[in-house]
């Protein structure tokens, strides 16, 4: 489904019983897209976003809904949806492309394997929201993505990467997950430390977890190079603020920092982040 740049807002609504969570989401949309037979890494997703004010939102009761509702309306963000990649192992292979800021996602869920999200460029909040994967599947470039609250489900791997920032210079590019949990996804058994938090697809990644609840799925050196022979970590941000659980211990990556102060979110949004029509402070 893609969704090209808009004159003016959208809103694509949802169905639900409870919209401050994705776990009663009603809505699916599904696709296969795989870049070994698509022009790129965009092509692959089964929601592609290009319009800014965006979101993904709410509508509570799904018997009481207009039949409208329960599909996808334009306005700013995305709220109770799911979007899912069922491509699986093997390729790169995206749920949601977002390529344009001022776009929000609440209480949806993004399913994949590898590359799941992109968020590629400008402002992006995702809030309340589960995202699913096991190589590099919260990945972009240009983004100053948002992650709050957070369900990171990690799938069965011996060994896997949450996120790949691609960010290659002093730009803007941000992302932090911040108040959120990692652990396995339902139904799969994961190894005590085959997961890293992140690894650098552009040489200026810029990736902080803060005040995150994290299983021994994570490896205890946190971080992880790019490649053998192509390190990428001369000039990266990877840092950590007050995270709790076993996979937040042990003697982390030395390209890698604990920081003394939280991230803001208004560092990484902007100043007037609250009133911008695309984010729904009630999720935050």
């Amino acid at each position: 489904m893609y969704i090209p740049q808009l004159k003016g807002p959208l809103t694509i609504y949802g169905s639900t019983k409870d919209t401050t969570s994705y776990a009663s989401n009603q809505v699916t949309i599904t696709a296969k897209g795989a870049l070994l037979n698509a022009a790129n890494d965009d092509a692959t997703a089964t929601l592609r976003v290009w319009t800014t004010n965006f979101k993904m939102c709410k509508c509570e009761d799904f018997a009481a809904a207009s039949p409208t509702d329960h599909l996808l309306t334009i306005s700013s963000h995305t709220d109770n949806v799911n979007v899912k990649n069922t491509y699986g192992k093997g390729s790169q292979a995206l749920a949601l492309s977002a390529n344009s800021g001022q776009q929000g996602y609440y209480a949806c869920g993004f399913y994949g394997y590898q590359d799941t999200v992109l968020a590629q460029s400008g402002a992006q909040l995702y809030a309340k929201s589960y995202i699913e994967g096991a190589t590099d599947f919260i990945f972009g470039q240009r983004a100053q993505a948002w992650f709050e609250q957070i369900h990171i489900g990690v799938l069965a791997s011996s060994q896997g990467y949450i996120t790949a920032s691609g960010r290659t210079s002093n730009d803007a590019g941000y992302y932090v997950i911040n108040k959120s949990t990692i652990a396995a996804a339902a139904g799969n058994s994961v190894p005590a430390g085959a997961y890293f938090l992140g690894r650098p697809w552009g040489a200026f990644a810029r990736v902080v977890f803060q005040s995150t609840s994290m299983t021994n799925v994570i490896n205890a050196a946190g971080w992880h190079i790019w490649n053998t022979g192509d390190t990428r970590t001369s000039n990266v941000v990877f840092q950590e603020y007050g995270n709790t659980g076993a996979g937040a211990s042990g003697t982390r990556a030395s390209f890698s920092k604990k920081i003394s102060t939280p991230v803001a979110i208004s560092t990484v949004l902007g100043s007037g982040y609250v009133s911008a029509h695309y984010v729904d402070a009630s999720y935050l």
